[in-house]
Order: C-alpha cells, then sequence, then structure tokens
C-alpha cells in the first residue's frame, strides 16, 4: 500500500491583479468571466496570477518554469505573502497564511520558510559568516551557536574557509552559494528560490544546480525553484508547472510534459528537449501479448531485462549488446517488452499513450 504524502503547501484559486481598481476588477472577473486583456481595458489593471491551484509535497522539488513576464516571481511571492492575493487561499502545512497577522507572518517567515532571490543582497559590512548566521541572529541565538551553524553550512556548500571574508570579495557563484548557504542555516521546511542561478555563467551555474540536487537528497526540504530555462526545471524538478500569462498550463513529471504535453505553447517549449534522459522504458513498452501476435513466442529466460523506469538512454546501451528485444521489470515482476522498433519509435519521439 502506498502512503499518501503530506502536502506543505497548497494554492487555491489564487489570483493577483494590481491596480488601484483590483478589487473592482476581481468582482467582474468573478462574475463575467473577464480575460486578462478585458481587465486591462476595461479596469487599467493588470492580471498578474490567474486562478492558480497546486499543491506541493513534502521534500519535493516544485519546478515553475516560464517566460518573463509569465508571473512565475509573482507566484512565488505569494507563498510567504511578499506579495497579498487579490482573491484565493494559500496555506503551509494546513494553515492558511492569509489570516496571520504581521507578527505570526514574520514568526512563519524566520522559521519555516527561507528564500534564495537571483540578487543575493548580501549585506556588505557584513562577512560571509555574519550574513548566513543573520537569520539566527535575529531570533537571538548566541553568537557561538549561531557561528557553529554558519560554519557547518558553509562546509555544507563547499566555502570552508570563507566565513572572515566579505561579499565584495567573493566571486558570483560564490556569493550565490552564500544566499543558499544563509536560507539552509535557519532550517527551514520550505525553500522558495527564484531563479537564483540565472546570471551565472553556464559552468558555474551548471555546477551550482549538481550542488543544488546533492544538497537537497541530503536535506528533503520542500522547495519551489522559479526558471525560465526548461532544461534547467527537468534537471532539478520532480514536477514542473508552465506559466503563461499568470496561468498555470500544464503541470507534471518532467517525463509528461515531455511526451505528452497539453497544447501547442507547451509543446513548442518542449520541442527541443532530448528524450534520451527523460522518456523510460514504461511509456514505449509493448505488453507480451501485444508483441507476441504480431511476433511470435518470447523465450524470456535468454532476453536482457531492464528497469520499468530505465530511461531511453540505457536501453540504447542494452539494445546494442543483442538483436532480441528487451524485457522490462518491475518488482521482480515481467510488465512488458521493448523491441528495437519500439526503442527507434521512441527516440524519435513516438510512443504508446
Amino acid at each position: 500500500m502506498t502512503l499518501k504524502k503530506k502536502q506543505l503547501i497548497e494554492c487555491q484559486s489564487l489570483w493577483k491583479i494590481f491596480g488601484q481598481k483590483a478589487k473592482t476588477a476581481m468582482q467582474a472577473v468573478k462574475e463575467r468571466n473577464l480575460t486578462k486583456e478585458q481587465v486591462h481595458n476595461e479596469f487599467d489593471c493588470i492580471v498578474g496570477v490567474q486562478n492558480a491551484t497546486f499543491s506541493v509535497d513534502e521534500g519535493e522539488i516544485f519546478c515553475i518554469m516560464g517566460l518573463s513576464g509569465s508571473g512565475k516571481s509573482t507566484l512565488i511571492r505569494h507563498i510567504n505573502r511578499l506579495i497579498e492575493p487579490t482573491s484565493g487561499e494559500i496555506f503551509i502545512d494546513g494553515e492558511n497564511i492569509n489570516n496571520l497577522n504581521q507578527t505570526e507572518l514574520r514568526e512563519i517567515r524566520s522559521s519555516k520558510i527561507g528564500m534564495v532571490f537571483q540578487n543575493m543582497a548580501l549585506l556588505p559590512h557584513k562577512n560571509v559568516r555574519e550574513n548566513v548566521a543573520f537569520a539566527l541572529e535575529l531570533r537571538g541565538i548566541d553568537k557561538k551557536s549561531r557561528d557553529k551553524v554558519a560554519n557547518e553550512t558553509l562546509e555544507t556548500v563547499e566555502l570552508s574557509g570563507w566565513g572572515d571574508r566579505y561579499p565584495d570579495e567573493l566571486s558570483g557563484g560564490m556569493q550565490q552559494r552564500v544566499g543558499l548557504a544563509r536560507a539552509i542555516a535557519a532550517n527551514p521546511q520550505i525553500l522558495l528560490m527564484d531563479e537564483p542561478f540565472s546570471a551565472l555563467d553556464p559552468l558555474i551555474r551548471r555546477q551550482l544546480q549538481d550542488q543544488f540536487i546533492e544538497l537537497s537528497q541530503i536535506m528533503h526540504k520542500t522547495t519551489i525553484f522559479i526558471t525560465h530555462d526548461l532544461d534547467e526545471a527537468i534537471r532539478i524538478g520532480q514536477r514542473i508547472a508552465i506559466m503563461k500569462d499568470g496561468m498555470l498550463v500544464q503541470i507534471g513529471e518532467p517525463e509528461d510534459i515531455v511526451t505528452d504535453p497539453v497544447d501547442d505553447y507547451v509543446a513548442k517549449f518542449v520541442s527541443g528537449i532530448s528524450n534520451l534522459h527523460l522518456v523510460t522504458a514504461g511509456k514505449i513498452m509493448q505488453s507480451i501479448a501485444e508483441y507476441e501476435a504480431s511476433a511470435g513466442p518470447v523465450k524470456e529466460e535468454s532476453l536482457l531485462k531492464a528497469k520499468l523506469d530505465d530511461d531511453l538512454d540505457c536501453l540504447i546501451d542494452l539494445s546494442i549488446k543483442t538483436d532480441e528485444p528487451i524485457l522490462i521489470e518491475s518488482e521482480s515482476k515481467i510488465v512488458g517488452i521493448v523491441s528495437k522498433k519500439t526503442l527507434l519509435a521512441g527516440i524519435q519521439g513516438h510512443w504508446n499513450t
């Protein structure tokens, strides 16, 4: 029996409309189902987020991606109420944060939620160790204790020995790691990351992505990660939400987004993505009965085997070793078969749906 995962973040019918007549515009949207353009023309208001509903499981990395102006940064700032919603509700660990007063909101921001921005905004008059420990200082934790946590966190992000330096002595990539260390030093349940690596050179960006993935496997923090780069979203996210014009167009696992785009907009996004490390055996396999109907009986004992979640690249490696089809197993049971024909079709982007 599979246990249902705990939903740590829930957004329900979230709207954000900017402008002096935002409340009136919101009411008109509910009553007349106005479009974004109609709201702008009639009320001179901008719709930043449209009816966003999603949840994030405890420990999950949830990527929200879209082009500039799609509303992704506006959306993430609702999670810790840096932006107030025009309508809708946000729950953190079951608590409706719309109902929190300013004191309670400060508490949840300092104890449960850490945020990493594209611009780290490190305090220039404080050294690296003091920057990392800043949230702990605000909590009133003594210097010895917070310095210990800061040093341990700097070691985690591979910046041991840099604690006494100042931000202007660090490279951009190192400053980004200090920002990440500052966020995780407070040991929050939730990390909100708004395009944290997008301003970095490609090589450094890739290194920090790898480091973040490794840290995530250790820390199991619930993370919402904002990016405009689909490759980055696919590398990092366990699920991806595609955003356009303030709307969440599609939410799904990377394989689902790439292999089954919901519309032409998503299809264009994913058109340049390689399937080799995304599409799995489970997506392209045939049933044994289906295969045998056209190719004859299968001698299972003589065939190579692969796992249900092995990707196309792995199947290619196996296929090179044999002229026979490959058996696919899950939990020690044979669940399907992949022939060279179905493998080639998968590489070309054709599979069973």
